[in-house]
């Protein structure tokens, strides 16, 4: 498939193959929905604890006698039903984390290319560069495209100026080709790559 090369400026300045085996799949939601999951989860510090009845300070002691009492029979003060009690079947520290196939994460990753692409939310740059390190001008020309909520995917090396100016862009991510991952594709409205991306993501994923 053919797609417009532009500049920062909105004017086309060439054309590009786009590889159909990367960027012409069909839109598999499962796939995408198991990678972000996969992704999530593989975030999550899974350090949320609570406290087993082996590990409430407390007495062993019987509180009072088992029978004669009228009460209801207790064996703890540690127990859940007691106030600074335990938690019962409460979370433990652990990792989220699962397993998925590298052929699966690859192909989740051409899938989400090829969604991008099949919406017309996909613009290749010709580069990702900028004069000056100021926010302003990076924001005006981004304006002239017409991107507000972006991830742009720039080569292995990425210019240092146009990464500084677009920290303080709300919306607006940066990544080197390498960092390409399906959630940060999905969680922007339109994905731009410039050329050297394109090469780059083709080698890797053909």
């Amino acid at each position: 498939m053919k797609a417009t090369i532009k500049n920062l400026n909105n004017e086309a300045v060439g054309e590009i193959e786009l590889a159909d085996e990367i960027f012409g799949l069909a839109v598999r939601t499962d796939l995408l929905h198991r990678m972000v999951n996969w992704q999530l989860a593989k975030r999550r510090s899974g350090n949320h604890k609570t406290k087993g009845i082996g590990e409430i300070r407390g007495t062993t002691k019987k509180p009072y006698r088992q029978k004669g009492t009228g009460r209801a029979r207790q064996g703890s003060t540690r127990s859940p039903q007691f106030r600074g009690g335990a938690t019962i079947f409460g979370p433990v520290v652990r990792s989220h984390e699962h397993d998925l196939t590298k052929k699966f994460r690859k192909l989740a990753l051409k899938t989400a290319l090829s969604a991008k692409a099949a919406d017309g939310k996909l613009i290749v740059l010709d580069a990702a560069k900028a004069d000056t390190h100021k926010t302003k001008e990076l924001a005006a020309r981004l304006g002239t495209l017409g991107l507000t909520s972006v991830l742009i995917i720039d080569g292995s090396n990425l210019d240092e100026n146009f990464a500084r100016a677009s920290r303080n862009l709300p919306l607006v991510d940066v990544l080197p080709e390498q960092g390409a991952n399906v959630y940060d594709i999905l969680r922007r409205d339109t994905l731009v790559l410039t050329r050297n991306a394109v090469e780059q993501l083709e080698a890797r994923l053909k």
